[in-house]
């Protein structure tokens, strides 16, 4: 199985079930592993066969700026559903934390991974 694989991509939202975290962007850190549909991409050499990271990326700029979530688990199953389908990923594994929100602790999240249904 082929993955792609995202790091540290940081961004501020608004997210949290208190007051004041629908009020203060914070700043929450997700990494992403995504399995490709086939491994034709290493030997095309062609977007058309590969997933295009961009817009990966964008497309989960545009759910943070349109939606609002409580929970970082509501966020990471957000995230997991629209790469399965609209990326038609067999596979992803999404971790999403918030940075330096309790004092002490450097981040905190949560991780999931989940498969397609149509595979």
């Amino acid at each position: 199985m082929d993955i792609i694989f995202v790091h540290d991509f940081k961004v501020k939202t608004l997210i949290g079930i208190y007051p004041w975290e629908r009020k203060v962007p914070q700043t929450i850190q997700i990494d992403m592993e995504i399995a490709l549909a086939t491994s034709r991409a290493c030997q095309s050499d062609r977007i058309e066969d590969a997933l295009d990271y961009a817009l990966i990326i964008e497309r989960i700029n545009d759910i943070l700026t349109n939606k609002h979530f409580s929970l970082l688990e509501a966020l990471a199953e957000h995230i997991a559903q629209t790469i399965l389908t609209e990326f038609h990923s067999p596979w992803v594994k999404i971790s999403v934390a918030k940075l330096g929100i309790i004092r002490g602790v450097k981040k905190l999240g949560v991780r999931i991974e989940r498969k397609s249904t149509s595979v």
